[in-house]
């Protein structure tokens, strides 16, 4: 016989056998509680693998974590409370996305999260704060019914200081949005690029223009808390030695001069931005979810997870990782999936996160304009 046609026998035993395995696993864990399985396993599995080489370890802990993604979406788990909540979170939000709302933004006027929430909101009532952590802050509180928060960069990668809040704050996200960014060289009227010796902005769009403050050594850079408080600032300095490197809308807010229009690293240069809410709201058309966890720390515990999500057919669309202040070499994990949260799998995919061991945290169901 062909190697080629025996390859695909076996190929088609191993198949049969794996098949087998699943339905005696089934009859196997009859009667048994989930905790009860769950030790059953552990012991048996680490019994196979201490002895095992390499090769044969490898093969045995992927089989032993795909019958674990039998059990997970062929047991049930769509009855636990967080599935609950967000079953009635799909029944009784409302139809459509609102037009006007209360919306927290960080910065001043002109801001991107500013820009960004004009587009999501036909008439927002905007409420600025100095900090990404007054935005939270004010959505828990409920003092805005929303806000809205850049995340992550295309060229410049993670907002990491939102990250960090998204741990201690209780909050939803509810839709998200990729604004094109457009920084521009703005200073006073009458000054030059060769008069400046001090630039202004967020450490996000410095980095985004590294590029240009390399090939300028002689410009100084100074961080601000936002790139439309950078504009603010040059207005308002008596200094003619000074820029901001700033949006287009600010140039024109603040009454600056535009001096150079191409300083960014890549004209591909996008920022993403959630809108949090206080109470948990999935919209229709929502085909995004993000939700966030600490792991145990021991090998393969990443991957272990990560097969859960695989084995149902789920994008990984972002992974982030965070260290957990106070412990040891522990980090949270950000993960972003494309998927419908309407899928009976999905939900069945949360309930038996929400009720393993290790912290997680259901962020939202969402729909990305």
């Amino acid at each position: 016989m062909e190697p080629a046609r025996r390859i695909e026998e076996i190929d088609e035993e191993i198949k049969r056998l794996f098949e087998e395995r699943l339905e005696m696993t089934r009859e196997a864990d009859n009667g048994l509680s989930a905790s009860e399985i769950s030790l059953k396993c552990r012991k048996y599995e680490r019994e196979m693998l201490v002895n095992a080489g390499s090769f044969d370890r490898i093969l045995l802990a992927t089989m032993f974590n795909l019958s674990r993604s039998y059990r997970l979406t062929n047991y049930g788990g769509s009855d636990s409370e967080l599935v609950k909540r967000i079953q009635r979170a799909i029944e009784e939000t409302p139809k459509t996305f609102p037009s006007t709302a209360l919306v927290a933004c960080q910065g001043v006027e002109g801001a991107y999260s500013q820009i960004a929430t004009d587009k999501l909101f036909a008439g927002a009532d905007i409420k600025f704060y100095k900090s990404f952590e007054g935005v939270f802050k004010a959505v828990e509180d409920g003092i805005a019914q929303y806000g809205v928060l850049p995340i992550e960069n295309s060229t410049y990668g993670s907002v990491i200081a939102v990250y960090d809040l998204m741990r201690v704050h209780k909050f939803n996200i509810v839709r998200s949005i990729r604004l094109k960014i457009n920084h521009r060289l703005m200073a006073k009227s009458g000054v030059a690029l060769t008069d400046i010796r001090e630039v202004y902005s967020h450490e996000q769009a410095i980095g985004q223009c590294s590029n240009f403050l390399k090939d300028n050594p002689q410009i100084k850079v100074t961080v601000v808390a936002n790139t439309a408080m950078a504009a603010r600032m040059v207005a308002d300095s008596d200094r003619s030695d000074i820029a901001a490197i700033s949006s287009p809308d600010c140039a024109e807010l603040y009454g600056l001069n535009i001096i150079k229009d191409d300083i960014m690293n890549s004209d591909h240069n996008y920022t993403r931005f959630i809108c949090i809410s206080k109470n948990l709201e999935i919209f229709p058309g929502a085909s995004k979810i993000s939700m966030m966890m600490a792991l145990g720390h021991t090998p393969g515990s990443l991957s272990d997870t990560l097969v859960k999500f695989s084995s149902l057919g789920l994008n990984l669309t972002k992974i982030e990782s965070r260290p957990i202040a106070g412990r040891d070499f522990e980090f949270m994990f950000y993960l972003d999936i494309d998927c419908s949260i309407y899928s009976e799998d999905v939900l069945t995919l949360i309930g038996h996160l929400d009720r393993e061991p290790a912290e997680f945290t259901f962020l939202g169901s969402y729909l990305e304009v």
